[in-house]
């Protein structure tokens, strides 16, 4: 069984930057696809970034590409998510998530091991 940990988010003004860290315990964590995922108040989850067992390819949502980072560290039994040029819209609690290989590119209901959530607020 896996355990997912996240830290960093927070509060942010606009424009600024966040980086959120993930680690996870209790499996082999570079069997995994790692992704980050995000629900605003009254709105589904969505992908943000997901990356692949070796860190070589990652997927990101449309709204956040060329702005957020994903990357990982099977070294450490990790992945951060460096988000840069955040927007009010921005605004959610986010997930760090592991599943399987065929979870890469897909929705959250592929993933089976989650974080605990953090909130990252960007106010204008």
């Amino acid at each position: 069984q896996v355990q997912l940990v996240q830290s960093g988010g927070g509060l942010v003004q606009a424009g600024g930057s966040l980086r959120l860290s993930c680690a996870a315990s209790g499996g082999t964590f570079s069997n995994y696809v790692m992704g980050w995922f995000r629900q605003a108040p009254g709105k589904e989850r969505e992908s943000v970034a997901q990356i692949v067992r070796g860190g070589v390819n990652a997927y990101y949502a449309d709204s956040v590409k060329g702005r957020f980072t994903i990357s990982r560290d099977n070294a450490k039994n990790s992945v951060y998510l460096q988000m840069n040029s955040l927007k009010p819209e921005d605004t959610a609690v986010y997930y760090c998530a592991g599943g399987p290989p065929r979870a890469f590119g897909t929705t959250w209901s592929e993933y089976y091991y989650w974080g605990q959530g953090t909130q990252v607020t960007v106010s204008s």
